[in-house]
């Protein structure tokens, strides 16, 4: 029997049509976990750090998988990763890439600070669809995520 999972997902992105399109899938597929979004890094960490305007969200918790965008306005992608991946209460908190960069020097510095995937958005609608349908499949069926945890 698997542990209780935190199965929420955070996916940091500032493209509405990026993430309407990510919904509508979603929306479609087997996934019903909570699902929130942030616009840009610093809206993330604040979010994830339950600080500024997330202070006083006590019935938020951490979600249990993040899928996060590189080309963020402010902070970029990188910059959340790597503040995520040393703090010691996040740092368990599977980050998933989910970009349009396929650039061999992004890939390398987010698996060099500790992301657990990386993804290079399809243009294609259909490979998109494809694309989002394994990503839960894999991360929220068949992968046991850490247990939920305030």
């Amino acid at each position: 029997m698997k542990p209780v999972q935190n199965n929420s997902l955070l996916v940091v992105e500032d493209s509405d049509e990026d993430f309407e399109a990510f919904r509508r899938i979603l929306r479609k597929s087997s996934l019903h976990a909570p699902i929130y979004r942030c616009v840009d890094g610093e809206d993330a960490l604040e979010y994830l750090f339950q600080v500024g305007e997330y202070a006083n969200h006590t019935s938020r918790s951490r979600p249990g998988i993040i899928l996060l965008d590189l080309n963020l306005p402010g902070m970029d992608g990188r910059d959340v990763l790597i503040t995520i991946k040393q703090n010691a209460d996040l740092k368990m908190i599977p980050v998933i890439i989910f970009t349009t960069s396929s650039n061999p020097k992004d890939i390398d510095v987010c698996y060099e600070h500790g992301v657990n995937g990386y993804i290079v958005k399809p243009i294609d609608l259909s490979k998109l669809k494809e694309t989002i349908e394994v990503f839960i499949q894999y991360w929220f069926e068949i992968t046991t995520l850490p247990q939920a945890y305030g």
